[in-house]
């Protein structure tokens, strides 16, 4: 697994330290006809899955109030 390192993160003499211990990372190359390619990488540690889940969750819910306040009443 590649480790990204935070450039200057640690002390003169010393190597740079891993931008978060528990750091995910994630890499996707695709080569696309006509000599065309795409390369997308990703990071995520897991505090950020967390806050993403509570917003997603947050959003579900919300919708879900608007679809039922917009039911026509029998």
């Amino acid at each position: 697994m590649e480790q990204q390192l935070v450039a200057g993160a640690g002390s003169v003499g010393l190597p740079p330290r891993p931008a978060h211990p528990e750091e995910a990372s994630a890499r996707v190359a695709v080569e696309l006809g006509g000599g065309r390619s795409f390369v997308a990488t990703a990071r995520a540690t897991p505090a950020g899955l967390v806050s993403v889940g509570l917003l997603v969750s947050g959003i579900l819910l919300s919708i879900a109030v608007l679809v039922r306040a917009a039911r026509p009443r029998a």
